[in-house]
């Protein structure tokens, strides 16, 4: 393997390869009210011109009430308190505008196509629901998804050969909920979110390897600027991903630490002026969310739904956010992250191996993985994630999982070569595709959280199973699904 791979670097070509392999295998569809949520800000805004969602939401919850499924309807038309919104008296809208954005170029290419085919005697309804548009936004956020391994490839070769960082990536992308997230929950919003941390994190660290000489923690203010605008575009497509800004954060406060101990001026100067356009442009580039918010919340801020699931203690008159599901997002039995996707365990060790190469890094790191866990736990009534696949909220953190685990499979590779390697690595796979597998249609219980009585006799099922079902995994997927 190292001969094959010895003076090209063929990991790219080898992560887009098994990306298309497994395309076909996609379900282009939006039937969950979080994916009717993103996706009806751009069907509006493009069509409508406007921000009420009325329209888009009887449309798909019409298809769900069609096959006995209420949730739709349930989630975003039944009236309470705060549907429709008081002030504004808009329909409630939790998800942010992120997605839209990024799904954007795809939505107005499919729009284009429509018109184009209709012009030469086809008759597709040009109206943001029919199948082109669908199919359009969904094979965007595959794209993303692909986009973001690249990127995820590119940075971990900063520290391992290609052997380990190609395992490690294609490991993490199939060995946790990323897969499920990339082929058949589509019109969400965790391929983009992975996609601009990936980004994020490329670029910060590029502005970081310019600075070694230095060791200052400067960079170039087209750096800077960059960074603000994707860490904007990285908050709106899901809020909780701001917390990973304690990465560059945290760098800044040791940066004007060490400048004030050798008082260095100049320096701080730099550093000063950085981080300022770094704030200017992230503030601005947030602008088009608090306008959505004010317009459907009568504030700049969120819905209240979204504040009312976090958990806050008042300590004289500050109101603390506190984490009571912290360790149950990693290890609780029926839910736990780690138990999900169990290689997410090696590669929070192989964190230390980083630390041998990379000390600051691999502590930046691990601090916005505990951030992101963090605020999981702070989710009262809906940290557990019931009814979706796996831990899908930690999806965005996948550049840290792959880094971590390149980290100890370089050191191992070293030991045992790379055979075992890949053999561990097809085990964790299989875990994780058995798991879609059961969670898809042999054993559906397993959506409201992991089912360990006879859990491995229904691993060792998957193989049989699939093959009973493969004519409709290849070519009527929709018979697993429901709303479809």
């Amino acid at each position: 393997m190292r001969a094959f791979f010895a003076n090209r670097d063929l990991g790219p070509f080898v992560i887009v390869l098994v990306f298309l392999a497994l395309l076909p295998l996609s379900l282009p569809r939006i039937a969950l009210s979080d994916e009717v949520q993103y996706y009806a800000y751009l069907r509006s805004f493009y069509f409508d011109r406007d921000l009420d969602f009325r329209n888009e939401y009887q449309h798909f919850a019409d298809i769900g009430l069609q096959n006995d499924d209420q949730a739709v309807f349930n989630a975003l038309l039944r009236q309470d308190d705060a549907n429709p919104n008081p002030k504004t008296g808009k329909l409630r809208n939790v998800a942010p505008i992120g997605s839209a954005l990024l799904w954007t170029p795809g939505f107005v290419l499919a729009d284009l196509w429509v018109q184009v085919v209709n012009a030469t005697g086809a008759n597709i309804p040009r109206d943001g629901y029919s199948r082109p548009y669908i199919v359009a936004v969904c094979m965007m956020s595959a794209l993303y998804s692909l986009l973001g391994l690249l990127l995820t490839y590119r940075l971990t070769r900063f520290y391992t050969d290609q052997v380990p960082a190609l395992i490690a990536t294609l490991t993490i992308f199939l060995a946790t909920p990323l897969v499920f997230y990339t082929y058949l929950a589509m019109a969400w919003s965790h391929a983009g979110g992975f996609f601009l941390f990936a980004l994020f994190l490329t670029i910060w660290m590029y502005g970081r390897e310019g600075a070694v000489g230095r060791g200052d923690g400067r960079r170039h203010w087209s750096i800077w600027f960059t960074l603000g605008l994707v860490a904007g575009l990285m908050v709106m497509t899901r809020e909780q991903l701001g917390l990973l800004l304690i990465i560059p954060a945290l760098e800044a406060l040791a940066a004007y630490i060490g400048a004030l101990r050798r008082r260095q001026w100049s320096v701080l100067r730099g550093l000063f002026t950085g981080h300022l356009i770094f704030l200017v442009v992230f503030v601005l580039s947030l602008t088009p969310q608090l306008a959505t918010y004010w317009v459907l919340n009568g504030r700049p801020g969120p819905s209240t739904t979204v504040g009312s699931k976090l958990a806050f203690v008042s300590i004289g008159w500050l109101p603390v956010l506190v984490s009571p599901h912290f360790w149950d997002t990693l290890i609780h039995p029926a839910h736990g992250a780690l138990l999900w996707s169990p290689i997410l365990i090696l590669a929070l060790i192989g964190l230390i191996w980083l630390f041998r190469r990379d000390g600051p890094l691999a502590l930046l790191l691990f601090v916005g993985f505990l951030g992101q866990v963090y605020i999981n736990g702070a989710f009262g009534t809906t940290w557990h994630l019931s009814g979706s696949f796996g831990f899908r909220r930690l999806i965005e953190c996948t550049p840290i999982f792959v880094l971590g685990l390149a980290s100890v499979l370089s050191w191992l590779q070293m030991r045992v070569g790379w055979k075992p390697l890949l053999a561990g690595a097809v085990l964790f796979v299989f875990w994780n595709v058995g798991l879609i597998a059961q969670w898809t249609f042999i054993r559906p219980d397993l959506r409201k959280g992991l089912i360990w009585d006879g859990m491995l006799y229904y691993q060792l099922q998957v193989p049989l199973q699939v093959l009973n079902r493969l004519y409709d995994i290849l070519f009527d997927r929709c018979r697993l699904t429901t709303n479809c």
